[in-house]
């Protein structure tokens, strides 16, 4: 499994529409062949900036399948008017893992 991180910074003061915005992408990216799960996270520190974290079964799912899809047009169709900047995009796989104290994995 390989995780797309996309730390994405927009514009200041559109935090809840472009999470409205990401909320319906979501069936886009759940489409999509080789897609395992998204989740977005907000930062606590810096408001207007995210990390959009995908489960891709292989980095070709992400760089070549999704990203050449019309799924990919319609998510930046609707989340791109909201990037102060291009996402910046990097592919990450799990080399440790260690479960909680109640026993749960957590990668």
């Amino acid at each position: 499994m390989i995780i797309e991180i996309a730390q994405i910074e927009i514009h200041p003061g559109q935090e809840k529409e472009f999470e409205a915005a990401v909320s319906k992408a979501l069936p886009y990216f759940l489409a999509a062949d080789g897609c395992h799960g998204v989740d977005l996270h907000r930062s606590v520190e810096h408001p207007s900036r995210y990390r959009l974290m995908v489960r891709w079964l292989t980095v070709e799912h992400h760089t070549v399948a999704f990203r050449g899809s019309e799924g990919f047009a319609k998510w930046r169709a609707l989340a791109g008017p909201y990037f102060a900047a291009p996402p910046e995009v990097e592919h990450v796989r799990s080399v440790l893992t260690q479960p909680d104290a109640a026993g749960t994995t957590r990668s």
